[in-house]
């Protein structure tokens, strides 16, 4: 008990000899009154001491008439982060236009505001396209280079030839079951030929069917196409593709070397949507699964629906078919595709 009342004796002492508490006009203040009253004391108390420190900095600056400007700069200098003053409505708006988080963790509207400078101040500099551009519209600028390049790959692409282990030779679809990991690169180097052999095509066009409208949308068509490859010859290079789609793309690339087409095209058709039942209304009812959910395995899944760079290079993979069937037509016409 007598802790208590000390206790209380000292927080009575401590509100007594607080000058802001004992200047108050009132017994019961709001907070935000009070926060004024000590802001306004501290301002008094700093025009008290102001006078006693200027001429203390005017002596020394007054002999150094060279360095003002430099020092006037130093103090301009926050001035063009603070004049990057936009809504916080627009920031949204461009954070979003450039595919960017609109507020990272923990980021306050100032840091917010800074970080969309910075990506736009990267973005004057030309270092390198962010997402969400139009892809065809950067292979379409591109075709000219990317027609010079090809015309310097004509040499070298021989004697890569020679390295290709199924230049003559069609894929093994027994492969799949008995030894799947010659089938990387058997599809690897057969994929690289199609698109080798459609860039050439493109390039041993005339140079007014090159000049034309449909002439520049084909070559960026194949320039796009190329680069949507990109990481499906990465995960074949690792080994690192799925079973189900590596059995789907053996045998893409096994009826496309037998120019059977249709059969080609069944098989992308359950690579990309799959052959999956789609369930439609009410499928868990109670606590025990429907008979149906058991049809449904790995390799029925639409695989074009798992992400961003999968939709990309599926679709590649059905240019090189139509662009196989057109440079080497089946003998049956019954094999053409749609």
């Amino acid at each position: 008990m007598d802790a208590l009342k000390a206790e209380v004796a000292a927080k009575r002492k401590a509100i007594q000899d607080d000058p802001i508490v004992a200047s108050r006009p009132t017994k019961y203040m709001r907070r935000g009154d009070i926060e004024r009253l000590k802001q306004e004391q501290e301002e008094a108390a700093l025009q008290a001491t102001a006078p006693s420190l200027t001429p203390i900095v005017s002596k020394p600056s007054s002999p150094f008439t060279s360095k003002s400007p430099s020092v006037a700069r130093e103090t301009e200098s926050p001035k063009p982060e603070s004049s990057f003053n936009i809504s916080n409505e627009e920031t949204v708006r461009r954070l979003r236009a450039k595919s960017q988080p609109i507020r990272l963790f923990g980021e306050s509207d100032k840091d917010r505001r800074l970080r969309l400078r910075a990506l736009e101040l990267i973005e004057e500099k030309g270092t390198e396209r962010q997402g969400g551009q139009n892809d065809f519209k950067k292979a379409l600028e591109d075709v000219e280079n990317n027609e010079r390049e090809l015309k310097n790959k004509n040499t070298r692409g021989k004697k890569k030839d020679e390295a290709d282990p199924g230049a003559n030779g069609v894929l093994d679809l027994a492969l799949i079951k008995t030894d799947p990991d010659k089938l990387y690169p058997l599809i690897y180097y057969a994929l690289k030929r199609t698109l080798k052999e459609w860039g050439e095509a493109m390039d041993e066009r005339p140079e007014h069917v090159k000049r034309t409208t449909q002439g520049k949308l084909a070559a960026a068509t194949q320039v796009q196409s190329a680069e949507y490859l990109k990481p499906l010859f990465k995960t074949l290079r690792s080994r690192s593709l799925p079973q189900d789609m590596l059995a789907r793309m053996a045998e893409i690339v096994h009826h496309m070397q037998k120019r059977q087409y249709q059969r080609a095209n069944d098989s992308y058709l359950r690579l990309s949507i799959g052959n999956a039942p789609w369930p439609i209304g009410v499928t868990m009812v109670g606590i025990h699964e429907r008979s149906a959910r058991e049809k449904i395995s790995a390799d029925q899944v639409a695989h074009v629906l798992n992400d961003e760079v999968s939709r990309k290079y599926i679709q590649s993979l059905k240019r090189l078919l139509t662009f196989s069937q057109t440079k080497y037509p089946p003998e049956d016409i019954s094999q053409l595709m749609g």
